[in-house]
């Protein structure tokens, strides 16, 4: 008998980046298609109550995923959006989990619940010294407040409910919609459509002084599968690569990787969002075993190796077609 064995799982958003590659984790646990249920949102949208309810039918673990995401220029936007539709999917999706009886809970948070200047490195005792970098708030807030209901629940009812701090993602499969992607995507795309329109020069936001810790996906799919498995707190637990990077850098080397050779010329008048964020990640190790294992530059390059394929076949695709 293994953990997974008879054991029905609800895995929202696990038909996006992070959720695919848990599927394929999870399945080389032995877990088959018929215990896995993934919901679409455009077939189940879980602001609906009733559809938490529906979703959570008959379910012994609940992995939830499932969230509405973007960069700096999307959370200043669509601030309302990100608070409500992360706030009301988590809170119902756990209060239907409890009421059904679901054996344990697994929420993703986000670093982004972080206060604005948090002591460098992250520890998980600091989640509550501040308040969030402005542009990233109503997101991390919406989040944090799942962690206050999991342990909560877990409190009054015995809910069997855990919290998981993901730092931010990168790998193939990533958004790269330059309205709504994260740095790395945005970035990889940037340059690689710059080497192959022989432009001068790349437009890249604020000073490039900020930092950020990146963790390939891969590597957090295996973080909470082995969460699942092994932990049963109700501390949120970071899940990282423990090292940090600035923009800047990031940039000098996700241009080297891509081949290009122009300038880059960095807008000052876009924000840098939170100064720095680089996790302490000694829990995750201690509690279920989890450290990173992909080095940072392996990593861009597989995504980068993964985009420039893909640019590839679409051309092929729309040259097959006409």
């Amino acid at each position: 008998m293994t953990f997974w064995d008879d054991k029905q799982i609800l895995l929202t958003g696990g038909a996006g980046f992070l959720g695919s590659y848990i599927v394929e984790h999870l399945r080389t646990r032995g877990v088959r298609n018929s215990q896995l249920y993934i919901p679409r949102s455009r077939d189940l949208d879980l602001r609906t109550w009733e559809n938490c309810v529906k979703a959570v039918k008959g379910k012994d673990i609940v992995i939830h995923l499932a969230a509405k995401v973007g960069g700096i220029g999307f959370n200043q936007h669509y601030p309302g959006e990100l608070f409500y539709d992360n706030a009301i999917m988590g809170i119902q999706l756990i209060e239907a989990a409890r009421q059904e009886g679901v054996k344990k809970c697994v929420i993703l948070g986000t670093v982004c619940a972080y206060p604005k200047f948090t002591p460098v490195p992250f520890s998980e005792d600091e989640l509550w010294n501040g308040y969030p970098e402005g542009t990233n708030a109503p997101y991390g807030l919406a989040k944090k407040m799942l962690l206050v209901q999991s342990q909560a629940y877990r409190q009054q009812y015995g809910f069997n409910s855990i919290y998981l701090l993901p730092v931010n993602l990168y790998g193939p499969r990533d958004n790269f919609n330059p309205e709504s992607s994260h740095v790395i995507p945005a970035l990889i795309k940037k340059f690689v459509e710059a080497v192959r329109e022989k432009k001068p020069s790349v437009d890249v936001w604020g000073t490039g002084s900020a930092s950020r810790e990146f963790l390939y996906v891969e590597d957090a799919a295996r973080a909470i599968v082995l969460a699942t498995e092994r932990y049963n707190k109700s501390e949120p637990v970071n899940l990282g690569a423990g090292k940090e990077i600035s923009i800047r850098d990031l940039v000098t080397i996700i241009k080297k990787q891509t081949g290009f050779t122009g300038e880059i010329r960095w807008d000052t008048s876009k924000p840098d969002g939170q100064p720095r964020r680089c996790l302490v990640t000694s829990m995750a190790e201690q509690e279920f075993g989890f450290v990173a294992q992909v080095p940072f530059e392996e990593g861009l390059k597989r995504t980068i190796n993964w985009y420039v394929k893909k640019i590839l076949m679409n051309n092929l695709s729309e040259k097959l077609l006409i």
